[in-house]
């Protein structure tokens, strides 16, 4: 069975490229992409993902807001944020969100993928070295 993935990004290029690649990945499946976290939100009722991967810098919403809103209605869902912003307060407000992962937009996919199996199977991944990057 499949891990059903929402991706929430509000670049094209990113949400292109993380689907192509999780397409794949042996058992993943991109169930819908969304470009802001509205949508991120509409999309989660609907579909019903497994996962979803969550940017929380959004026009309209911010992928914060998205993941506490999904988190409230849905108290089983998995999210893992993806980020460029690598300050340990942007983490804080993901875990506080409800968010099970963290992961910084420089990680390899090797990284993601593990957090993705990890985080559907019921576990938490943050990034062990958010605290040393730089904050943009």
């Amino acid at each position: 069975m499949s891990i059903r993935i929402l991706l929430a990004d509000d670049h094209t290029i990113v949400l292109q490229g993380l689907s192509r690649f999780l397409q794949e990945q042996e058992g993943m499946e991109v169930v819908g992409q969304a470009k802001d976290g509205l949508m991120a939100v509409a999309l989660t009722r609907e579909l019903k993902p497994d996962l979803v991967i969550m940017d929380i810098s959004m026009p309209g919403l911010s992928g914060i807001e998205a993941t506490r809103q999904i988190c409230q209605e849905n108290p089983g869902a998995r999210v893992i944020g993806l980020s460029m912003y690598a300050a340990k307060r942007y983490v804080q407000e993901m875990s506080k969100a409800g968010a099970c992962g963290y992961l910084l937009k420089d990680c390899d996919f090797e990284e993601l993928i593990g957090a993705i199996r990890t985080v559907a199977g019921g576990g938490v991944h943050f990034a062990s070295d958010f605290q040393d990057k730089a904050v943009s």
